[in-house]
């Protein structure tokens, strides 16, 4: 089906993967609506899109607040702009679950790592299913395919993004709209710098990692093939299912007493 006319929003996009996603649907012939928290970056990335032809819409939104995606849904509707292509990329490392003992960061953290791609969806699939057609990307991370001893948020929130995804992806796919949860292990992107943990990417092995450009064209490929949870790169796909087997999970498992 002709994607001319059809429209993306892309949450995260000012960087990484989000960035990413940007470029390759914007490419593709796709119309963005851009979402961050940042204007300036958002404005800096719409410029370069827009030297290449590709036309955006700037839309900074924070959502850690519970009030950002129905700001969103009412804005774009004001404009008279149907949503076709959810891509929800927006997250953060986050705080330690026990180690981190302000609340309300903890509260932040799931609004924007799980609440806030629930109601994105609460707001955008149904139109998608009205008008038979649409495409959900929902980024999860590897970190959601194992349990590990750590911060006890960002594994478990990924893994629920994961369990959402299959059960939109099996709810509508009937109606014409495909979701998929697009699961990438180590990435070159910028969260690792933000998250304060250079060092540790510093001292890992370089084969261990992806470059973002890979991740988002097999999540894009993976969810026009109708796949629910999709895991990016090579070596991360044949360790996955090691990773889910009952015979070889607790080989995989790790603890970690300093949370």
């Amino acid at each position: 089906m002709s994607i001319q006319g059809r429209t993306a929003l892309i949450t995260g996009a000012s960087a990484g993967l989000g960035r990413e996603f940007a470029w390759q649907l914007g490419r593709e012939g796709y119309r963005l609506v851009l979402v961050s928290r940042s204007q300036a970056d958002l404005d800096g990335l719409a410029a370069e899109l827009a030297a290449e032809g590709i036309e955006s819409i700037v839309l900074p939104a924070d959502l850690s607040r519970p009030e950002a995606p129905g700001e969103l849904f009412d804005q774009l509707k004001s404009r008279s702009v149907a949503v076709d292509y959810l891509v929800n990329n927006a997250g953060i490392a986050g705080p330690g679950l026990l180690k981190d003992r302000d609340w309300a960061a903890q509260q932040q953290f799931y609004q924007l790592m799980m609440l806030s791609i629930a109601h994105l969806c609460h707001l955008f699939v149904p139109p998608m299913v009205e008008r038979g057609w649409g495409r959900v990307i929902n980024v999860a991370s590897v970190a959601g395919r194992i349990a590990r001893g750590g911060d006890c948020n960002y594994g478990p929130s990924k893994a629920w993004v994961i369990a959402l995804s299959e059960e939109l992806a099996l709810t509508v796919g009937d109606a014409g709209v495909k979701v998929c949860a697009l699961c990438p292990g180590f990435t070159h992107t910028e969260f690792h710098q933000r998250a304060n943990l250079t060092e540790m990417k510093n001292s890992m092995p370089a084969w261990m990692w992806y470059q973002a450009e890979t991740v988002v064209r097999e999540g894009l490929a993976a969810v026009e093939k109708g796949k629910r949870v999709y895991v990016s790169g090579r070596l991360y796909r044949w360790v996955d299912p090691l990773l889910q087997s009952v015979f070889t999970r607790r080989f995989f498992t790790m603890s970690d007493r300093r949370n």
